[in-house]
């Protein structure tokens, strides 16, 4: 992958070992997530994340397209199509220290890749009703 800009994901190509729980409380009741993450590069232009977990009784698929870089906000486009139908688009940026946020209006995660690549966290945070965070998912991941 020879686009400058794409460099920083670098860390998270190839295949992961995906597990987490959501959080009891506003959002339902603690269901495991249990599946993989796969990352790999569309040419120059995208990277390319494959989603396959089961998130309790539930399988969710889902494929998303990242790029599109932003200079002016430092940010990546990600637009993201499920197996339920459904199309989000967030927004990522990565600080000095190799942290990624994912964000939209209403979700937002915080990535954490561990020096030696072979693992990283997730934490993710959703809004209420009010506009208030909460905290929403633990992630970890597992090099493959």
């Amino acid at each position: 992958m020879d686009n400058p800009d794409l460099k920083p994901f670098e860390p998270l190509v190839g295949l992961w070992r995906s597990s987490g729980r959501t959080v009891p409380g506003r959002f339902g009741p603690a269901v495991e997530i249990e599946g993989t993450d796969a990352y790999e590069w569309l040419g120059d232009g995208f990277l390319v994340h494959h989603v396959d977990v089961r998130m309790g009784d539930e399988q969710v698929r889902v494929i998303e397209l990242i790029g599109e870089y932003d200079p002016a906000s430092r940010t990546y486009a990600m637009r993201a199509f499920d197996n339920a139908g459904t199309v989000s688009v967030m927004r990522a940026s990565v600080d000095a220290d190799g942290v990624w946020t994912f964000a939209d209006a209403s979700t937002r995660a915080v990535l954490t890749i561990t020096a030696d690549g072979g693992t990283m966290a997730a934490r993710w945070e959703r809004t209420d009703e009010d506009g208030n965070w909460h905290h929403w998912i633990d992630m970890q991941f597992a090099r493959a």
